[in-house]
């Protein structure tokens, strides 16, 4: 199997890029931990922002969620009024990984990320490894998400990858469970050096 594998997809929030919304409340919350959960836990959940990576706008999700919690409409504004300051900066230890893969020239190297398509482009203005992808599939404009199957198959469709011969790299276990259903080979991400390990199982060397 190791031997077969000729294309590495790669998720980009905490695997590529350090993306966190406690850059912003913990600040907010002046520190108080148990604060700043309660409201990710019941106002802007994680739930509330998949939605958006999956193609609803920002706009209106905000709207409808100061609608339906008035008292804490600051907050909620400040969820992607202010979400720039929630992106850390590169991963650095993965990315010399994604540099490193890509001058071997042995493999089809693409991304599939769960971000919305009105922020995505900040991104791709701040990091310029987004643009060694030869392809980069992102849900917001796909208009669903990981970890549905129809966005897999969206991505080996588009850049002709066979998923027995492919690697997809994510640091939510749900999308690698996804990923593995459909025949892909999983790595859950946890840091650079775990990836570079968990790939010499496949016979990938950093």
């Amino acid at each position: 199997m190791s031997q077969e594998i000729d294309s590495i997809i790669f998720d980009l929030g905490g695997v590529l890029i350090d993306w966190n919304p406690e850059y912003v409340f913990l600040d907010v919350f002046n520190g108080d931990r148990e604060k700043m959960q309660w409201f990710f836990d019941h106002i802007c959940t994680s739930d509330w922002n998949e939605e958006q990576d999956a193609g609803k706008s920002l706009a209106e999700a905000t709207e409808e969620r100061v609608a339906l919690f008035p008292e804490h409409e600051d907050h909620i504004r400040m969820y992607y009024g202010r979400w720039e300051e929630m992106l850390s900066g590169a991963i650095d230890g993965t990315v010399n990984i994604l540099r490193s893969l890509i001058a071997q020239k042995k493999y089809k190297i693409v991304a599939l990320t769960n971000w919305s398509a009105e922020t995505f482009p900040i991104a791709l203005e701040r990091f310029d490894f987004l643009h060694w992808f030869e392809g980069i599939v992102v849900s917001g404009t796909e208009k669903t998400r990981k970890p549905f199957r129809d966005i897999y198959d969206l991505t080996l469709n588009r850049f002709g990858i066979e998923p027995e011969k492919s690697i997809f790299i994510d640091d939510n276990r749900r999308n690698i469970e996804a990923a593995n259903e459909i025949g892909i080979n999983g790595i859950r991400f946890t840091s650079p050096s775990q990836l570079e390990e968990s790939l010499k199982k496949f016979d990938i060397s950093i």
